[in-house]
């Protein structure tokens, strides 16, 4: 089969569906690094996949009061709010 290689399009965006931040990897970069310098100018919530779960990044985020949601605790589910579920489906 090969070799494949690709990118990584990670966005930051606002609840309107606004472009806040923009940043391209390459396919073997894990998803949590380039959150941390994304995240320097916002506040809030910030969602994403389980590609995003790492307990020190989140405590980073904290740190900046950025609370991040990936629906995922450990690798197993765990109870989160009903908005907060929709939104990680959009």
């Amino acid at each position: 089969m090969g070799w494949f290689y690709g990118f990584k399009l990670h966005l930051i965006i606002n609840d309107q569906g606004g472009i806040i931040s923009v940043k391209v990897t390459m396919v073997n970069v894990q998803d949590k690094n380039p959150v941390s310098a994304m995240s320097d100018e916002i506040w809030g919530c910030l969602y994403g996949d389980k590609g995003y779960f790492y307990d020190p990044l989140e405590r980073e985020l904290a740190d900046k009061g950025v609370t991040l949601i990936t629906g995922v605790k450990n690798m197993k589910s765990k109870v989160i709010k009903l908005w907060n579920h929709l939104i990680l489906r959009k």
